[in-house]
């Protein structure tokens, strides 16, 4: 008999401890991390902020030679019209930008 009451009492204490463990409070983690600032480059795909259009303006920035194509033969292009210069962008498409403003004169695509 004093087994059977030992069994039931440890029994009964490990019932009541089970139940106070699963009433812990809930401690969440740290915060996840900011999300990470976007490039907002004038080649980022759907982000061009209004101006990745014929009739739009190249920034300034973008129409140092790193990006203008001096090769449109290479590319098989034709000639750029006087006072007008190729653009590549990063998705393959050339942008016809005038040189003293940026005016995009027209764009074509990269599978043209």
């Amino acid at each position: 008999m004093k087994k059977q009451l030992a069994a039931i009492a440890f029994c009964g204490v490990m019932l009541v401890s089970s139940q106070f463990a699963l009433a812990q409070a809930y401690r969440p983690g740290p915060p996840p991390p900011p999300p990470a600032k976007h490039y907002r480059g004038m080649y980022d795909q759907g982000r061009h902020e209004g101006w990745y259009k014929r009739g739009g303006y190249v920034p300034k920035t973008y129409r140092s030679s790193r990006y203008v194509v001096s090769d449109w033969r290479r590319y098989r292009l034709n000639p750029p019209p006087r006072g007008y210069q190729y653009i590549r962008s990063d998705n393959g498409d050339f942008l016809l930008a005038a040189v003293a403003t940026g005016a995009i004169m027209s764009i074509i695509a990269a599978g043209r």
